[in-house]
Parts: C-alpha cells; structure tokens; sequence
C-alpha cells in the first residue's frame, strides 16, 4: 500500500496538469486536441514595439552596419508622432480643389507638426494624383491637400489624421531611421 501512495504522489502533478490541459473540438467528431494556453504577443506599449519590431529585423539581418544605427532617432520620430497624433489642435477648411488644415500645438508638439507634416507632404506629394504643400507657422504648420475631383469626399473622410497615416511608407520610414538613414530626401 506504502508503495502505491508514493506512486501516487509522484504522479499526481501530470494528473493534476492533464486535468488542467484546454481542449478543442475538432472537426465534427468527439476528438480532441491538447491546446497550449494562449500567450502574450504584445510588449505593452506601441513605440516600444515599433522600436522592438525594428531591433528584431536589425538584429536578423547579417548586413546590418550597427556603427550606423540610430535607435535614438527612431524614437524621436514615434514622440513625435505621439504628440501630432494625441496633442496637435487641427483646423480644417475646403479650398478650390481640396482642404487645408491648420495644425497647432505648443512647445515641443509645434516642433513635432513642424517636423511630421513637412516630411509627410514631402513624401506623399503627387502619389494618386494628390499635392501636398506645407508650410511652418509659428505654432506648427499648415497642409494644403488638393486632390482629383472623384477623390474629394475620401479627403473630407480622412481629415487630417488619416491623411496622415497614408501611404505604406511608415514602416520602411522607421527602419531607414533606426538604420541612420534619412528617409526625408
């Protein structure tokens, strides 16, 4: 009997695991697969992951040329895409063609429109027939964005974030960034 209680102790945590185990229906039958429990796939925070994403692809890539990297650079950029995102005052008015937007922040938010609206009119000029035209002002800068007659409600729709987020430019942006390039030219 001694022996059977010890075996029983030496098992009993596969059985209490087994019992613990998720199982999935599969098919249309009675059969069932062990499942893993799901894990975390994120690491908490957007700018920590786009930085965490670009270390990875760094970090894989044997051509890297790590006297050149940059991630403090990078990390600028996500602040100061933060601060036009989450802090930035837009005004927006129709004019012949398309809409202006007048962005305003203070302090380090201007100097974030200033940086964020010129680089991305720079970028995305004359891409689908659409003009970007910035200029700085003394708060952040004004976007002028004409497009073709057929695209004037996608402009009303977008407004000025989503303009912003136009183009799949973004993520090679931020690698050129981190890799110390200047993807502004």
């Amino acid at each position: 009997m001694r022996y059977v209680f010890v075996a029983l102790m030496l098992i009993w945590p596969v059985l209490v695991q087994a019992q613990e185990t998720v199982h999935q229906r599969v098919g249309h039958g009675d059969v069932h697969q062990a499942v893993a429990p799901p894990r975390p796939t994120q690491p908490g925070q957007g700018a920590f992951a786009a930085i965490q994403e670009i270390v990875e692809i760094l970090e894989s890539d044997p051509g890297t040329d790590w006297s050149k990297v940059n991630l403090g650079e990078l990390r600028n950029h996500l602040v100061d895409m933060s601060n036009v995102t989450l802090s930035a005052i837009v005004a927006e008015k129709p004019v012949d063609g398309g809409l202006q937007f007048s962005v305003a922040g203070t302090g380090p938010v201007a100097d974030s429109i200033r940086r964020m609206v010129t680089a991305h009119a720079a970028t995305m000029n004359g891409v689908e027939g659409w003009t970007f035209k910035a200029a700085n002002t003394k708060d952040g800068a004004i976007l002028t964005v004409l497009v073709p007659a057929r695209d004037i409600a996608k402009l009303r729709a977008l407004g000025f974030f989503g303009v912003m987020t136009r183009g799949m430019h973004h993520h090679e942006h931020h690698l050129m960034l981190a890799r110390g390039g200047n993807p502004h030219h």
